[in-house]
């Protein structure tokens, strides 16, 4: 197999586990990757803001608010306006979604992330770089993208 044979493999390799995983959390928990960043944020930072936590979640606040959405109808955050300043709405986890919290798989990212800053920092620059090229390789660079390793769009989420 010729080299550019070799790395569309490993691409697609890549494509498939993230989307193994993606089919994975959605079985066995009924939620997506994007619907469980957005939970883990909540839980995180508290009551928040719906742009504080676009914010924290690398989202637009237009696709942070269709999740949210979604998790409200599933019952596992609700909306609460600001007792002092009226124009603040912020989501809440529900007790259900705090369950369902704790009984999620974790995201594929996070196993990702543990073993990336395991290795060597010249390691880590040398993969970020080749990453980086690849992603510009294929006109992706410019895409604004949450760190999350998710098949699909998150408008559909």
């Amino acid at each position: 197999m010729e080299k550019h044979e070799d790395m569309l493999v490993a691409l697609r390799q890549i494509i498939r586990a993230i989307d193994l995983h993606s089919r994975q959390l959605s079985k066995e928990s009924g939620l997506t990757g994007p619907q469980l960043l957005l939970l883990q944020a909540i839980s995180e930072h508290g009551d928040i803001t719906m742009r504080k936590l676009a914010q924290a979640t690398h989202m637009s606040q237009a696709t942070a608010t269709t999740i949210i959405d979604r998790l409200e109808q599933k019952l596992l955050v609700r909306r609460e306006r600001s007792q002092t300043d009226k124009r603040k709405v912020y989501a809440v986890l529900t007790d259900e979604g705090k369950d369902k919290l704790k009984t999620a798989p974790r995201p594929l990212q996070e196993s990702f992330i543990q073993r990336f800053q395991g290795l060597d920092e010249w390691e880590q620059n040398l993969l970020l770089s080749s990453v980086q090229r690849i992603s510009s390789m294929m006109n992706a660079n410019d895409l604004d993208v949450a760190p999350l390793l998710q098949v699909g769009s998150l408008l559909h989420e």
